[in-house]
């Protein structure tokens, strides 16, 4: 059995991680690719300690979905992670821990257009007050954008739909 590889989409709230893992997931299955989603959310709310959204407890989080991803590598074709992963130093190791199974993946998308997305309501509540370390839009919280990520997908909505999005994504996975 081979192992399986890590598709780690990385982007802001909002940018569309989550729908796009779950459109390529659809596409992957139908071909008969044993996949998986890691969505980061569902590991955070899991926890018992609950992590918060200081740098360390941010690491903490993305460590432990990357220990999931391996524990899930033997067991699955495809392993699709969206989440925002916003330090550059934790993408750099993962992919230098395994070069030829893990795949950065950026969905891009600039901070106006994920505001006026707003699909949780996390760019309102940073605005008034309510949440006061909001990864990429709080200066306390920066989001390291890839310097070489594997592949971008441009989810700003001005150029692709997520259907389009979703067949680059497939395409590119199926090369891998």
């Amino acid at each position: 059995m081979s192992k399986g590889k890590v598709y780690w989409l990385t982007g802001l709230s909002g940018s569309g991680k989550s729908t796009l893992a779950q459109a390529v997931s659809d596409l992957l299955i139908k071909d008969g690719v044993k996949v998986t989603i890691i969505d980061g959310d569902t590991v955070r709310d899991s926890r018992e300690r609950k992590l918060g959204f200081t740098k360390e407890d941010i690491l903490t989080n993305n460590k432990l979905i990357l220990d999931i991803c391996n524990e899930r590598k033997n067991h699955f074709d495809t392993i699709l992670v969206p989440v925002i992963a916003p330090y550059r130093e934790f993408r750099d190791q993962a992919k230098k821990d395994d070069p030829n199974g893990f795949f950065e993946i950026l969905i891009a998308a600039n901070l106006d257009t994920v505001r006026d997305r707003d699909t949780k309501g996390l760019y309102k509540k940073a605005e008034s007050g309510e949440i006061d370390n909001m990864i990429g839009f709080s200066e306390s919280n920066p989001y390291e954008t890839p310097k070489n990520p594997d592949l971008i997908i441009d989810s700003s909505g001005n150029s692709e739909s997520v259907s389009e999005s979703a067949l680059k994504l497939y395409k590119f996975i199926a090369k891998a």
